[in-house]
């Protein structure tokens, strides 16, 4: 592909947007009593999915730290797009249960929990823009030094 980065922004956004779709529908089945989902628990405890999510970033940082899997033109392309996918998909199981964060509090079913789905929307909405307004940025001169290096 011509333009890797590009690539890569596009597919981290698909796996955030799926992968948040996926947590919302499977925990809504899960408080409904629909579906074979439950609870993921570990020695009783319960087990949030931002935990995966925590995890999951942890690995592709620890990976893009010693520049693996970054979409260097000279290796396969697969590794590049998995750490990519990887990405979107753990930032959206961290962020689904962003209210977590701040109250420490599962608060994911009330009024509280709105704080969740304002962090995924605002993550999305700079996804979006950065993928899709980067062209436009770049064309305005509007685009910071740093980034003009990697379009």
């Amino acid at each position: 592909m011509a333009e890797p980065g590009r690539e890569r922004g596009f597919l981290s956004a698909v796996a955030f947007t799926t992968t948040f779709a996926a947590a919302r529908g499977i925990t809504h089945a899960i408080r409904a009593g629909v579906g074979p989902f439950e609870n993921m628990s570990v020695g009783g405890r319960h087990l949030h999915h931002s935990t995966i999510g925590i995890f999951g970033l942890l690995g592709v940082g620890y990976a893009w730290t010693y520049r693996q899997a970054i979409g260097d033109p000279t290796e396969a392309h697969w590794p590049s797009r998995t750490s990519a996918v990887a990405y979107g998909a753990a930032s959206a199981l961290t962020l689904d249960e962003f209210a977590l964060w701040l109250d420490l509090e599962d608060d994911y079913w009330d009024a509280q929990g709105r704080k969740s789905i304002d962090a995924v929307v605002a993550f999305a909405g700079l996804l979006s823009v950065g993928f899709l307004g980067r062209e436009a940025l770049k064309e305005l001169d509007l685009l910071p030094a740093a980034i003009k290096r990697h379009v």
